[in-house]
């Protein structure tokens, strides 16, 4: 009797799951062809300091073919700044750069990230939108193009 009860509980949990897995449907969902603006700027391109330091006050915006734009849920910012330090072994100076980073859920940037690195910006400088989550209107998330902005 035992045996019986162990191999209906059994049988009748695998019946359960296979039921369940069965009504799981997973619709395929084919994201747009956007692409990733800030302000009028595009991946790839130069600016000098000044214009750099108001774009980082300037939302993400991004647009498919259309001109329709998707709502962020996520992204992360890279600064990458230049900097100068000398070399212990040789005393010359070299240039060198560091990177700040952090994940955003809203844009434009926090007003701490904005007086942080839009007060020092200086040539060969970047800033860099990467990881860029977006939802169309259905709630469905996929990722949009990095951005890269180099300061001239």
């Amino acid at each position: 009797m035992k045996y019986f009860l162990i191999l209906f509980f059994v049988s009748a949990s695998s019946a359960a799951l296979a039921q369940q897995s069965g009504e799981v449907k997973i619709t395929k969902f084919k994201p747009p062809t956007v692409k990733t603006f800030l302000g009028s700027h595009k991946n790839g391109d130069s600016v000098l300091p000044g214009e750099a330091a108001q774009l980082l006050t300037m939302p993400l915006k991004i647009q498919d073919d259309k001109k329709t734009e998707y709502e962020i849920d996520s992204y992360q910012f890279l600064y990458r700044k230049r900097g100068v330090f000398e070399n212990e072994d040789n005393g010359k100076k070299e240039i060198s750069s560091t990177i700040s980073s952090a994940r955003f859920f809203a844009t434009p940037l926090t007003k701490i990230w904005i007086d942080n690195v839009g007060n020092n910006l200086k040539k060969d400088e970047q800033l860099y939108y990467f990881d860029i989550v977006v939802k169309d209107k259905q709630g469905r998330k996929f990722n949009a193009p990095e951005i890269k902005i180099t300061v001239l």
